[in-house]
């Protein structure tokens, strides 16, 4: 197998939680033109016929599916839906995450008056909404005996960053989740079967746009501390996440499990000196 074959996805069948996001976008888009078939998850079904259209312009197949990835037999009904149309899964990106504003802890707030049913909201969301969905899709993967997991980690597991309690738990969970699914199918299933997460850094998008950048254009504080902690010296775009996923997604990672990608400009590296 040459080396740019083992980058390929030909043919596979990838399902992407989250599809429906502003990182989903990104992903659907590179999976598609590394030659997979893709299921796509969310909960719009409007978002959910955009992003199949993105994959089928590109010449991918491609189908569309609502569900929660809370519910457990909403993912159920979805998993049985895939195989009845592919007929078998061969990897699966976690995209489902992000913040929830009531679990952001303001700069003048007390740390003890922040909205606990919100932080815990908004781990669940990060945490279950990636544990669900493996438990259930993996268990194919798994039986199979070969395929690809991937979960979205965050620099957050990695670094405290002030103000998001709730989403710095989910991804610590994330990070341990990873390491405990990758050991675990190994172990159980063989060496055909990995689980990796991808720790992205702060990118400029159209959701977080308002909190990165004043009116005028110019970087909020936050975005800029975040821009000087950078060695690269910038937030970073999302299209620059999809080699990591494909290298990951791919044969081109074949013996890489267990492990967290930063994709990030070197924040995580760099001690500030």
């Amino acid at each position: 197998m040459s080396i740019l074959s083992k980058f390929s996805l030909q043919d596979k069948v990838i399902v992407i939680t989250g599809g429906t996001g502003i990182l989903g976008k990104s992903f659907v888009k590179a999976i598609a033109e590394a030659g997979a078939k893709l299921c796509i998850l969310g909960r719009n079904q409007e978002k959910i016929d955009e992003r199949v259209a993105t994959a089928r312009e590109i010449g991918a197949e491609a189908i569309g599916l609502v569900a929660d990835v809370m519910d457990e037999e909403s993912v159920k009904a979805a998993r049985g839906a895939v195989l009845a149309h592919y007929g078998t899964i061969d990897g699966l990106v976690n995209a489902v995450g992000g913040n929830i504003p009531g679990a952001t802890i303001g700069d003048d707030q007390n740390i003890f008056d922040n909205k606990i049913q919100d932080t815990i909201k908004a781990i669940e969301l990060n945490l279950y909404g990636t544990m669900i969905p493996t438990m259930i899709f993996g268990e194919v993967i798994a039986e199979k005996g070969a395929g690809s997991i991937i979960n979205i980690s965050s620099l957050a597991a990695s670094r405290p960053l002030t103000r998001v309690l709730g989403y710095t738990v989910a991804k610590h969970g994330i990070d341990g989740f990873t390491r405990w699914m990758s050991t675990e199918l190994a172990l159980r299933y063989g060496d055909k079967v990995r689980v990796n997460a991808i720790a992205p850094g702060v990118f400029l998008t159209e959701q977080n746009r308002t909190l990165l950048t004043n009116t005028d254009g110019s970087y909020t504080d936050r975005a800029q501390k975040f821009i000087n902690g950078t060695p690269y010296r910038r937030l970073g775009d999302p299209s620059e996440l999809e080699g990591t996923l494909i290298y990951l997604l791919s044969e081109a990672s074949a013996f890489v499990s267990g492990e967290t990608v930063f994709v990030d400009g070197g924040f995580n590296s760099w001690c500030g000196v």
